[in-house]
């Protein structure tokens, strides 16, 4: 019950930053534009779990050629606020090798957990590897890598919705939302 609350107070107490529509809009933009590069690839989509899992939902039916679907699970967050250690639950397998990759994330905040997802397939042997993030937030500095294919661009701040969560909460929402800075910091 105490975490009901909580939830509810956190989405009550944030700013909407984009409405459904929009959100359906960046989603059927980066398809077109994936369908325009990647047909005739018959690639392997890998969704970086488990952000992605809404945004991959998705995207899949939106795709027209054929494809593989695996997964991969790797987190720098958890239910905190801020990137730790890479934590590799499920990581990618052999069966890269050869192949046109597409990775379809979440969001591209740091870079770090795409580009050691990118580093990791294409040292498995893939022949390409592109990737898609549904969000790339932009805070002004250096990433170590640029997502192929992005659906919105957000400001720097902490969002959740459509995927992304906040303190394991909010993924199933259909818009994208941003914490006020009154509740930025998390309960001590």
């Amino acid at each position: 019950m105490m975490l009901d609350l909580r939830a509810r107070e956190i989405l009550q107490q944030a700013q909407l930053l984009c409405p459904e529509a929009q959100v359906q809009a960046a989603l059927h933009k980066v398809a077109q534009e994936i369908n325009a590069v990647l047909a005739g690839h018959f690639p392997l989509v890998l969704s970086v779990m488990g952000g992605a899992v809404v945004f991959s939902g998705q995207l899949l039916p939106l795709l027209n050629f054929p494809l593989d679907f695996d997964y991969v699970h790797v987190s720098r967050y958890g239910d905190a606020r801020t990137g730790g250690a890479m934590h590799w639950k499920v990581a990618p397998h052999e069966s890269v090798k050869g192949r046109v990759v597409l990775l379809v994330d979440d969001i591209l905040d740091e870079g770090h957990t795409l580009a050691a997802l990118k580093e990791r397939v294409m040292a498995l042997g893939a022949k390409a590897c592109y990737s898609a993030v549904f969000a790339d937030k932009q805070h002004g500095r250096p990433k170590p890598v640029a997502a192929d294919f992005v659906g919105l661009v957000l400001p720097d701040r902490f969002v959740f919705g459509y995927g992304m969560d906040i303190e394991g909460l909010w993924r199933n929402l259909p818009a994208v939302y941003a914490v006020r800075n009154e509740i930025l910091n998390p309960k001590s």
